[in-house]
């Protein structure tokens, strides 16, 4: 039994809360009444907290000299990391509740339970404050009940306190259907309320070290998609727009009011260091956009479609469905590895964005390409993720496009699964891999000192080359690559390679390699005017 909530405490809490809401994400998912992506509240809840997580483990040590108490300091790493991963309405306003927590108990050299009440109703203004239109009988409904119930326990002890508020949310949750027709008529609980329960029970585990025992909430009656009625917001808004955004809280004021007048449910949310989250329904998306661009710099847009959404959104995984995700920077890469089947993702994608092109592939197999060394460990928790949710992910370590190109190459899914990803992977180590580019600044590398403006050749990793002449230099390292063997040769050329630089490399090889078959694309990744694969 914890007499106070400290940063271990915290660490423990964001742990158990979303272990609890990946083991519920279904039944949460299915109390939606709509189809739609705000409609996907367990999984953008599993998203949200998995961020905040993430920003634990990755930064918790880094206590500053002169900042808030540790359990301050993990309180605002969880509710800044819940901020930046938000997905959704009811992810963003959970984003606040944290920022509420954190705000309220950074100071407070001690979490009793008075200072436990006090932050639950700093994190109810919070939430609150965040919706443009706040509507009883959500989320919003749930924290506030909860807040209450710990004032009225007036004590010291966090347990009761905490007991109390956990109580309360779980008596709120089950009133939401009078208070809200919508969740009346699909015979549902707020899906969004029903998360903010279970990491209310995971609090009181930490803290007592018992699991509270809650009943299940109803799943919705059976009802065609198309007489279902919006979980928020209205029917006549078409599409969901959410961005981060750099700006200062006047700007934001103004688009704040701009966006109230283009669609509904508007939540701008910020973590009190200029970074903010915006999520709003609109029919026109580009004014919804512009608006963020005159407040200040819009990033990680997303733009969804309700229409394209009547099918749900957490996909069926079929028992025997294969996939592959393939991380691509370059347009001309990314159509090749959709022409192989694959489901591609930008480059440098975090393990969210990776997380949902797995769910989204509707496999039960997947096997994950992250084509950087950068990339792979954000590809490896994608895959601990998804094992969570019941899909089994293999990553394939490939350090280029290249290596990628030759896995796919011999997916055969009249293999066992893990059989394929052995031969994917002897592929792609098969397969040596270089890049050319240009030096940014000087440096002593394996192959001797470099200037800015040189030409690099990189074999595997390594400077192996440095010229002045880009084509000079390209055909040196693919000589040198063939030289210890090679019947392939795979050539991409980047977005600010000259023209016939492919070309001119692939005459080179049917002259002096004529029995080497030479496969030349343009792959139209950046820094990189000539990626080349040899196997």
């Amino acid at each position: 039994m914890l007499d106070t909530l400290d940063a271990a405490a915290v660490r423990r809490w964001c742990a158990g809360g979303l272990a609890a809401l990946k083991r519920h994400q279904g039944e949460i998912d299915d109390l939606n009444v709509y189809p739609v992506p705000d409609g996907d509240t367990g999984t953008n809840l599993v998203l949200t907290l998995t961020s905040a997580q993430q920003a634990l483990a990755m930064d918790l040590d880094t206590l500053p000299d002169d900042g808030p108490t540790p359990h301050g300091h993990a309180l605002r790493l969880m509710a800044r990391g819940a901020l930046l991963g938000a997905r959704g309405n009811s992810g963003v306003i959970l984003s606040q509740i944290l920022r509420g927590f954190a705000d309220a108990l950074a100071a407070r050299p001690a979490v009793r339970g008075r200072e436990l009440a006090v932050a639950l109703r700093d994190a109810t203004t919070a939430a609150y404050a965040a919706v443009a239109s706040p509507v009883e009988g959500t989320l919003l409904s749930v924290v506030a009940a909860a807040a209450g119930a710990a004032e009225r326990a007036d004590s010291d002890e966090l347990c009761a306190v905490a007991r109390a508020a956990a109580g309360e949310a779980s008596r709120a949750l089950a009133r939401t259907p009078e208070q809200l027709p919508a969740l009346a008529r699909a015979g549902v609980v707020d899906a969004g309320g029903r998360g903010l329960c279970l990491l209310l029970d995971a609090l009181v585990e930490v803290i007592t070290g018992e699991s509270p025992q809650r009943p299940a909430s109803a799943r919705p009656a059976a009802r065609p998609p198309a007489v279902a009625a919006r979980e928020t917001g209205s029917d006549e808004y078409a599409y969901e727009v959410q961005f981060l955004l750099d700006a200062d809280e006047p700007a934001v004021t103004r688009m704040r009011a701009e966006l109230a007048a283009l669609g509904d449910s508007l939540v701008v949310v910020g973590d009190g260091d200029g970074t903010w989250n915006v999520h709003v329904h609109v029919n026109d998306v580009g004014a919804a956009i512009e608006a963020g661009v005159v407040a200040g710099r819009p990033h990680r847009i997303s733009v969804t479609r309700f229409a394209d959404q009547v099918a749900p959104v957490s996909p069926a995984v079929a028992a025997d469905g294969r996939a592959a995700v393939v991380v691509a920077a370059g347009a001309g890469i990314a159509e090749l590895f959709g022409g192989e089947g694959a489901t591609v993702v930008p480059g440098n994608p975090s393990t969210g964005e990776l997380l949902d092109a797995i769910r989204a592939t509707g496999a039960a197999r997947v096997v994950v390409l992250p084509n950087d060394p950068n990339t792979q460990a954000v590809a490896s928790a994608a895959a601990r993720e998804a094992h969570g949710l019941g899909v089994k992910v293999s990553v394939v370590p490939t350090r280029s496009p290249v290596q990628a190109l030759a896995a796919l190459a011999v997916r055969d899914p009249g293999r066992r699964f893990e059989d394929d990803v052995i031969a994917m992977a002897e592929a792609a180590g098969a397969c040596r891999y270089a890049e050319v580019c240009y030096a940014s600044r000087e440096a002593l590398t394996v192959a001797g000192p470099c200037r800015p403006g040189d030409v690099l050749a990189l074999v595997e990793g390594e400077v192996h080359l440095i010229g002045a002449d880009l084509l000079d230099t390209c055909v040196a390292m693919v000589d040198r690559m063939l030289g210890g063997g090679g019947e392939l040769v795979t050539l991409l050329a980047g977005a600010d390679a000259p023209d016939g630089l492919a070309e001119a490399v692939r005459e080179h090889v049917g002259r002096h390699w004529p029995f080497v078959e030479v496969q030349a694309y343009p792959g139209g990744q950046p820094h990189y005017p000539l990626l080349v694969g040899v196997e």
